[in-house]
């Protein structure tokens, strides 16, 4: 008699955020049954995860304890780009691939980003919420600029920022971008000019962040570079929360170092209720959003799932973010 298929398990870690759905009918088909949790300490997910063979995972932190108890894990597949939730050394290390889905959201937070731009230094929501307090005018909003001639600062330059500039350019900003990873003839054919950090923290009008999180990033805007921005600028964060320092970013906006902010990512989300920047006017906050919209979620799902599966079929999945991994995986010592 042949063999019985042989039977998967994984484990979505993060239900709240990423109900199963069409991830479950994916993994079916290829034995899998996708078990959901909510995982929000180490000893959840090593709980949860001990025997999984994949994980789905969105916010909860995989960290090296975690990893190094998860004796059958083959795959741990991101919801996102981003990866800063694992830890990519100790997953290498274990034979365990990583996948992500790098050409998610380009759109969507180009978009957010863009919203953010024009609307807070035109001071939409901070107008609109004096007239719902009953003041109605328009004097205390100055003062206010043009957009056309001011120049916009992008801090890293990848797919999202690169969709966004095609959004800015008939605004009329003059584009900046700070990248260490890329080099001007990289960008030759995008209308922008790399500089150095102090030069784009200089002459922006308004600084846009889409970098991700790591060791060089974090608190990469430091009470330092704030001062060095202008008093009328502004600070947009849509990558990483932790890339500002959120109690240097709450005097420069108190006490008027820039002149507002609009922040999708905060240090911690959600954040305190006494964290004084809530208490402040001119910041306009969005709850790690921007990536968001029905369709772009259904594809992450999917897509995140499709990872998942590949591996179960003896494959590597479409999106490896540690190739490394590639010559001593589990997945080639059990297929």
């Amino acid at each position: 008699m042949p063999d019985a298929p042989r039977k998967f398990t994984a484990v979505s870690t993060d239900h709240h955020r990423f109900p199963i759905g069409v991830e479950r009918d994916i993994l079916a088909q290829v034995g899998c049954t996708l078990v959901p949790a909510i995982c929000k300490s180490e000893e959840e997910i090593i709980a949860a995860c001990r025997d999984a063979h994949a994980i789905l995972n969105s916010s909860a932190k995989i960290s090296r304890r975690v990893i190094q108890e998860l004796k059958e894990a083959l795959v741990i597949c991101r919801y996102g780009i981003g990866v800063d939730t694992v830890d990519i050394p100790a997953a290498t290390e274990q034979g365990i691939i990583v996948a992500n889905v790098p050409d998610f959201c380009f759109d969507q937070v180009a978009d957010t980003a863009m919203s953010l731009i024009l609307s807070v230094p035109r001071k939409v929501t901070y107008l609109s919420t004096l007239i719902r307090q009953g003041v109605y005018n328009r004097e205390v909003a100055e003062p206010i600029h043009n957009f056309r001639g001011a120049t916009l600062g992008l801090v890293a330059f990848g797919n999202i920022p690169r969709n966004l500039i095609r959004k800015a350019i008939p605004f009329g900003f003059r584009v900046l971008a700070y990248d260490p990873y890329l080099t001007p003839e990289a960008v030759r054919e995008h209308p922008v000019t790399l500089v150095d950090f102090d030069t784009l923290l200089r002459e922006s009008d308004i600084v846009s962040v889409h970098t991700p999180l790591t060791d060089e990033t974090r608190h990469m805007f430091d009470e330092a570079a704030f001062r060095k921005m202008k008093p009328s600028a502004y600070f947009m964060n849509l990558g990483r929360g932790p890339v500002h320092d959120q109690k240097a970013l709450y005097r420069a906006l108190k006490e008027g170092w820039i002149a507002g902010a609009g922040l999708d990512v905060l240090e911690k989300e959600p954040p305190d209720p006494g964290d004084p920047i809530l208490t402040l006017d001119n910041v306009v906050f969005t709850p790690h959003y921007a990536s968001y919209t029905e369709e772009a979620y259904h594809e992450l799902r999917v897509k995140t799932a499709e990872n998942a599966a590949a591996v179960f079929r003896g494959q590597f999945p479409k999106y490896v973010y540690n190739p490394e991994v590639k010559a001593h995986a589990r997945l080639l010592q059990r297929s």
